[in-house]
């Protein structure tokens, strides 16, 4: 059983993409022990009490030092003896001390095709903003192993979205969360359930 621990900020759509399979068997030999977030106002938080997942708050401003933080954000994931962080739209920067002892054992959902519209301030309805303004045709979500970069960790699954005549960021929003973010998010975490992912020289292979 992959027991998952998974940190959201905002609505949590992504934490429902993965409630849904599980309880739909589809996503197989996956619990998540915990929901843990940065806003306390965030509807993650209510989505988790009503699947009866364990819901946690924990805020940098709330400590003196951002030392005592991130010892005290370690030692609640750590409590729940998790085997994989699931950052599903999680606009916290997640402490150093944690990216360390859970090496590739955290994954993160980014809503374009990285290395495009990434990195620092990427975010949000920004990368969608951005993507527009560009021009590009074609844009999409990757799930991507977390290291101590800014969306530079391995790759493990991506898939590309058309972007359409008129489209706002808005939009474009809603149909890559539609059709490539609550799929692949889902297929990650299987994957990684049945043992399937191995990264090697910062790159990602998925054994048959």
């Amino acid at each position: 059983m992959l027991k998952l621990a998974v940190m959201v900020s905002g609505g949590g759509t992504n934490l429902q993409a993965l409630i849904d399979q599980i309880e739909q068997n589809k996503l197989l030999d996956v619990k998540i022990e915990v929901v843990i977030s940065n806003n306390k106002n965030a509807y993650a938080i209510e989505r988790a009490k009503l699947h009866g997942i364990a819901a946690e708050t924990i805020s940098k401003k709330d400590y003196e030092t951002f030392d005592k933080f991130s010892e005290a954000f370690l030692k609640m994931v750590d409590s729940y003896k998790v085997d994989l962080i699931v950052l599903a739209g999680c606009l916290m920067i997640i402490p150093e001390n944690i990216v360390v002892n859970y090496k590739n054992r955290i994954i993160n959902i980014h809503p374009s095709l990285i290395p495009s519209f990434c990195g620092d301030g990427f975010y949000g309805l920004k990368v969608h903003e951005a993507a527009l303004a560009r021009g590009v045709k074609i844009t999409g979500a990757t799930v991507h192993f977390v290291d101590e970069g800014t969306d530079t960790g391995p790759i493990i699954l991506q898939k590309s979205v058309a972007i359409e005549e008129g489209d706002t960021a808005e939009i474009l929003q809603r149909r890559v969360m539609e059709q490539a973010e609550w799929e692949i998010l889902p297929e990650a975490v299987q994957l990684i359930a049945e043992n399937r992912v191995v990264v090697e020289n910062n790159l990602v292979h998925i054994k048959k």
